[in-house]
């Protein structure tokens, strides 16, 4: 059978220079000027960047059991058209992920839809209660080889279950990914506690709730010397503990989500559901806080936190509201639009935010690799010059709880390669990658 090629002709690599991109076997096979090659599909790259393959941490696909939200197919293709080409799969599905059996199923679904590769997170907890450990052994074992651990959605918030869950996976080299909620101080909450809050009357999550269990985790962390990943940072006092704990040697690393980068609790007046989410939109010296944070380094990596829902979850009073928003699709824009354009980071950066360091904190070796001769052609290539008005509509995603709807962003991504394979090309899905 003959192998599939690809020559990407005048592509910025990072932003920088402007070389040409020959795919043959999967890999990069050459990077040059001027290249030629016999019966390779020729690609413009004129005017688009080349970044490594997105590579997101924090996604929720909803399968098993909750498809009327998302399915591993629907939300890979999301994932695709987004630039990724591998997504970790959070725990919350139902039945949860916490057994072998769930999280193998949920690696099989991945390989199956072929759009990216999916990398299931197992559960901390069993059923996410907070209560008693999951089979982690039996998950970082299995034919997935999980080692990422999450409640997210829930906090672990038993300060003795959380030391042993950090001293288990220390085991096989895992990190537990923390959702930092105290639950005591969240009771009811509706919004950011704040000046908006108060105005409104509504009930307030308080920044100290996520930044009193980042405190306590990051000193568990140290004493039983494993790996820590704090989930969605979103207050300006977590940045500065993030910081602390990195400048004593702590092992811990955290994410900030597209949506805690530029909207604020002020749009919670419009009442609009859409704007509800889990940690809340927090304030705008909050969100100016996170953009340093990324910039300086504190803040590792990019997660959309990706939170589809069926319209009805959404399309209700806020109070009955479901948590969450999508954002495969656009992240990038709204990295572009906040941090790039901005001037506070550069392409570089981007690739090391959204690209490498999620892969390396995952430990996916496979993912998250330079674009250099001989590694795998995971790529995307971007516009920067190109604006869109976002339409949910138009979504590969079952969710159309989007916060960013009729919003005008910059950028676009106009093909994804995984393993050399084309599943986005022309901004549009192409074919899913079978050949695994």
């Amino acid at each position: 059978m003959m192998t599939s090629k690809y020559l990407i002709k005048n592509v910025s690599i990072l932003g920088e220079n402007t070389s040409d991109i020959f795919i043959e076997d999967g890999k990069i096979a050459r990077i040059g000027s001027s290249l030629e090659a016999q019966d390779a599909t020729v690609v413009d790259g004129e005017g688009l960047i080349a970044l490594p393959g997105l590579v997101d941490l924090h996604t929720h696909l909803r399968e098993p059991g909750q498809e009327d939200a998302e399915t591993v197919e629907s939300g890979t293709q999301a994932a695709a058209l987004g630039g990724y080409t591998a997504v970790f799969a959070m725990a919350n599905s139902k039945p949860v992920a916490d057994t072998a059996g769930v999280v193998e199923q949920v690696f099989e679904l991945g390989k199956d839809s072929g759009w990216v590769k999916v990398q299931p997170i197992g559960a901390v907890t069993q059923g996410l209660k907070g209560e008693k450990l999951s089979e982690m052994g039996a998950m970082a074992e299995s034919r997935a080889q999980v080692r990422v651990f999450s409640d997210d959605g829930m906090c672990v918030w038993d300060p003795a279950l959380m030391r042993r869950a950090l001293e288990y996976v220390k085991t096989f080299n895992g990190v537990i990914a923390q959702h930092a909620q105290e639950p005591r101080l969240t009771e009811n909450a509706q919004m950011n506690e704040g000046k908006v809050s108060a105005e409104l009357g509504l009930a307030g999550w308080p920044a100290v709730a996520e930044e009193s269990i980042i405190a306590r985790d990051v000193l568990l962390a140290e004493h039983v010397n494993s790996r820590l990943h704090i989930c969605h940072l979103s207050t300006k006092g977590s940045v500065e503990i993030v910081r602390w704990a990195k400048e004593r040697g702590i092992n811990v690393t955290a994410e900030v989500t597209p949506h805690h980068l530029l909207l604020t609790d002020e749009l919670v007046r419009t009442y609009d559901p859409v704007y509800k989410v889990n940690p809340p939109l927090r304030t705008e010296e909050d969100v100016m806080a996170l953009r340093r944070a990324v910039a300086e380094g504190i803040i590792d990596i990019i997660g959309t936190d990706h939170a589809p829902h069926p319209l009805e979850a959404k399309d209700c009073e806020w109070a009955c509201a479901a948590n969450g928003m999508t954002g495969l699709e656009q992240a990038l824009s709204i990295v572009q639009k906040t941090l790039v354009d901005t001037g506070l980071i550069s392409w570089s950066r981007v690739a090391e935010i959204m690209s490498s360091k999620p892969a390396e904190i995952g430990l996916a070796s496979d993912q998250g690799r330079p674009l250099a001769e001989g590694e795998p052609a995971n790529i995307v290539l971007i516009d920067p010059h190109a604006e869109r008005i976002i339409n949910p509509q138009e979504q590969a995603t079952k969710g159309k709880n989007n916060p960013y709807r009729s919003m005008h962003v910059p950028g676009a991504v106009r093909a994804t390669f995984f393993e050399g394979h084309p599943t986005v090309l022309d901004g549009a899905l192409a074919t899913p990658h079978t050949q695994r």
